[in-house]
Parts: structure tokens; C-alpha cells; sequence
């Protein structure tokens, strides 16, 4: 068994509407670009982290083609929520929708064999910026406003460590193998300790995977990498130009 990873795969099968093409020339079709890459690379026995971002869909009878069309890849999926997962309502009513090759982590986790994962969406942390990186491109199609306040975000940022330390907590201790999935990064791009960093050293994780940005300036050398035994791996499906990374 080998695993892969790719994160924001922003399907929109059941809100046609909200297509990522108008995002530039790394979105346009993205889906069937997907489709082409994850079938030729991965097979039925192979594990796929998806740490959020999977559907568009506000609902979750929206996101049922969005499911249909994961679970027609080869592989078992394991996911978590990402900050556009609207969609997701209670963990019981998610994985009573979700298809049989799809797995979700909420405050708990996942354990193949000798494979075990936990991971949270976690959030925006005033400890770290990408800024820097980043070439925002605004979603015109969006009628949504964030109001949030700083003080706002960081609280939405220490409830989402919280979810992290429960879901790891969760993980056996004697798995051989221990990997976390978060949404948002869990560390700068100096790779020096956070909040987030120091929890998944004092649990012993050894690899994390996320996503979330988007719009990486051409031309950037390679992101994160590995500190004090955890690697670190960005998945977003743009960043991956829609190809799963092989992880392990």
C-alpha cells in the first residue's frame, strides 16, 4: 500500500455554477485533469489523504455527486473539513452520506493496518503569513463578507487546537505509523515552532499534510519540508498541478 495526498479538490458536479475556472489557467477543467492523473497514478489498494476543501456544495444532497465522483477513484479516502466545506454538517450525518471508500476525521481518527491518522481544519494564526507568496486573485462569483475580527479568528484558531490535540489523542500509541491532516498550514514557511508544530511533535507525528493555499507566485522554490521529525507537505490541488503526491 503507498499513500498520497491532495487537498482542495473544490468539485462543483452539483452546483455547476461555482466552477474554479474563473480562479485562471491552473483551475480551468481541473476536474478532469484530476480525474486522468489520480486514475493512472494510484491503485485500489493505495490510501488518499484529503485534507479538505472537497465540495463546494452548501448542503450535503448537493455534494452527493461531488462524493460519487471520489469514490469512483481508485483507493480508500480519508478527509477532513476545510474552511469551504459548507456542506459539512454533523460527523454522523457525513459519514452517513459519504460512499464506503470515504472516511472522515472529526475529533477522532483513522486507523489502516498500522497507519493511523488524526487531524483538524484548524484556522488563519497570527503566528504566521503567506502573504508573501501569494498572488490574490478575489472570487467575484462570492456574496460572502468575512466580519470576523482578530480576536474573532484567533479564538476560531484555539478551538481548532483543541479539535487537533483530541483528534491526536485518539491516535494508538504503538501505531507504527503516525500521520496528521490539517486544512490550513500548521506552521510558517521558516518552519520554526507553533502552536500547531508543537502539537504534533508531543504526539509523534511524523508527517502532516494540508492544503488551503492557493495562487502560489510563480517561481517560488519548494515549500516546508521537515523539522524537529515532522515532515511537512503541502497539497493543495493548484500547488500539485491536480496531480496526487506520493507520500509514503
Amino acid at each position: 500500500m503507498r499513500i498520497f495526498t491532495i487537498a482542495d479538490l473544490h468539485l462543483s458536479f452539483g452546483v455547476p455554477s461555482k466552477s474554479m475556472d474563473i480562479f485562471g489557467e491552473a483551475w480551468k477543467g481541473h476536474p478532469k485533469a484530476l480525474e486522468e492523473k489520480w486514475d493512472a497514478l494510484i491503485k485500489p489498494d493505495d490510501l488518499v489523504l484529503i485534507p479538505g476543501d472537497i465540495s463546494w456544495a452548501m448542503k450535503i444532497d448537493q455534494a452527493i455527486l461531488d462524493f460519487a465522483w471520489v469514490d469512483a477513484r481508485p483507493g480508500t479516502k480519508v478527509i477532513i473539513r476545510g474552511n469551504h466545506d459548507y456542506w459539512w454538517d454533523s460527523i454522523s450525518k457525513v459519514r452517513k452520506a459519504l460512499p464506503k471508500s470515504l472516511h472522515a476525521i472529526q475529533n477522532d481518527s483513522f486507523i489502516l493496518g498500522d497507519i493511523a491518522i488524526g487531524g483538524a481544519r484548524l484556522w488563519d494564526s497570527s503566528e504566521y503569513s503567506f502573504s508573501s507568496i501569494i498572488d490574490f486573485k478575489e472570487n467575484k462569483a462570492s456574496k460572502k463578507i468575512d466580519l470576523s475580527t482578530p480576536e474573532q479568528n484567533e479564538q476560531l484558531f484555539e478551538r481548532e487546537l483543541q479539535r487537533l490535540e483530541t483528534s491526536l489523542k485518539a491516535i494508538p500509541q504503538g501505531a507504527k505509523h503516525k500521520i496528521a491532516m490539517t486544512h490550513y498550514p500548521p506552521i510558517g514557511l521558516d518552519l520554526a515552532p507553533s502552536k500547531a508544530s508543537q502539537l504534533l511533535e508531543a504526539y509523534g507525528i511524523s508527517l502532516c499534510v494540508f492544503g488551503h493555499l492557493h495562487g502560489i507566485r510563480e517561481g517560488t522554490p519548494p515549500l516546508f519540508g521537515e523539522a524537529r521529525g515532522v515532515r511537512y507537505v503541502l497539497a493543495s490541488c493548484d500547488w500539485l498541478r491536480s496531480t496526487p503526491a506520493l507520500i509514503a
